[in-house]
């Protein structure tokens, strides 16, 4: 059975501990995100593995190859399980990544995947078009984009699960779609624009998804991501 991805989007590490216990007896896939990673560092990933749930490390690196060849060194050696990068640094940031995460990566330990952000969720096409001067639609932007990180050799990439099946059209089923911007139908959009159902996701392909305040501000987390889980692998 697959897991959602459950973003822990909590301000420190007792939210962090709090929210875990509520799943002492099952394993998670959780993402650590900015929010949380700049105000605890490494140390929150050290106590998030020590209850032996996975890692997705969203920090979204986007600078020189040199510099993220370098940040990716550092972060192979927390043993997570997954980072990213913005795939509009390009074709070589991306491959100084790779090159960061094999070289980092302890003896004994599996190579973290690397994905790379297409367009945010939170992105609408008028807003690429007005603001990052893209005059082409935003499918094709995040198809492109896609195609760009599969050539340097990323293992997938973050994107609506609603341009899945075109990224399919052009690229193995086999590279990895993440989708955030997951809700029930019962759930308020926030900011993400560019949303779909878990059962949608499913259906359109996505091969993780990633969800945060339906579960984490749910009155029930725990039956909320039971809900998901179960709608997911429908």
């Amino acid at each position: 059975m697959s897991k959602p991805i459950i973003a822990l989007d909590f301000p420190n590490k007792e939210k962090v501990e709090m929210f875990l216990d509520l799943f002492q007896e099952e394993t998670l896939f959780v993402k650590v995100g900015m929010e949380l990673y700049y105000q605890e560092g490494p140390s929150i990933v050290e106590m998030i593995k020590s209850k032996g749930h996975a890692i997705f490390l969203d920090l979204k690196l986007h600078d020189i190859p040199n510099t993220v060849e370098y940040a990716m060194r550092g972060l192979a050696k927390l043993g997570v399980n997954m980072v990213n990068v913005h795939a509009a640094g390009g074709t070589e940031m991306i491959k100084a990544a790779i090159k960061g995460l094999r070289e980092g990566t302890p003896v004994g330990l599996e190579i973290p995947k690397l994905i790379a952000v297409t367009q945010l969720t939170s992105t609408t096409e008028s807003t690429m078009h007005l603001e990052q001067l893209i005059p082409v639609t935003l499918i094709e932007s995040v198809v492109n984009y896609a195609q760009v990180a599969y050539e340097a050799g990323a293992d997938g990439v973050v994107c609506s699960a609603l341009e899945v099946e075109a990224i399919n059209q052009k690229l193995p089923q086999s590279f990895l779609k993440v989708t955030p911007g997951i809700r029930l139908v019962s759930n308020d959009l926030n900011d993400q624009k560019r949303v779909t159902t878990p059962s949608i996701a499913h259906k359109l392909g996505s091969t993780h998804i990633v969800v945060g305040r339906p579960i984490t501000q749910a009155v029930n987390p725990r039956e909320a991501y039971d809900l998901i889980l179960k709608e997911w692998n429908q």
